[in-house]
């Protein structure tokens, strides 16, 4: 993940008085006439970004994720959405997509002529 802090000017509070470090906080970005609200963390293992825009009831493109991916990392990072076993699936927020990359391990990647 990027070193946050280029993103300052759209921090928000995550919670009263909080707004986070180089890779934990709240974001506020506009994309195409739209706020995006993006939460990123990296505990427990994981960078991870959850993104929803605000006030619209639909999740984010394909294009728009992009945008987010390579705001919130590397070009040359691998990053995953994931869709997990119907046990373990959780919705907290109809609309929200997240990006998911572990920190100690490379996440693998197929042939680039298969992608």
């Amino acid at each position: 993940m990027k070193d946050l802090n280029y993103l300052n000017e759209y921090r928000v509070e995550l919670y009263k008085g909080i707004l986070g470090d180089e890779h934990n906080g709240a974001f506020e970005i506009p994309i195409d006439n739209k706020k995006f609200i993006v939460i990123a963390s990296d505990g427990l293992g994981w960078e991870h970004v959850s993104v929803h825009i605000k006030n619209v009831e639909r999740c984010p493109k394909w294009n728009e994720m992009c945008k987010i991916k390579e705001m919130f990392f590397e070009d040359e990072e691998v990053v995953m959405q994931l869709h997990p076993k119907k046990a373990d699936y959780i919705n907290n927020h109809e609309y929200t997509l997240h990006l998911w990359k572990p920190i100690l391990e490379t996440i693998p990647t197929p042939p680039t002529f298969m992608v």
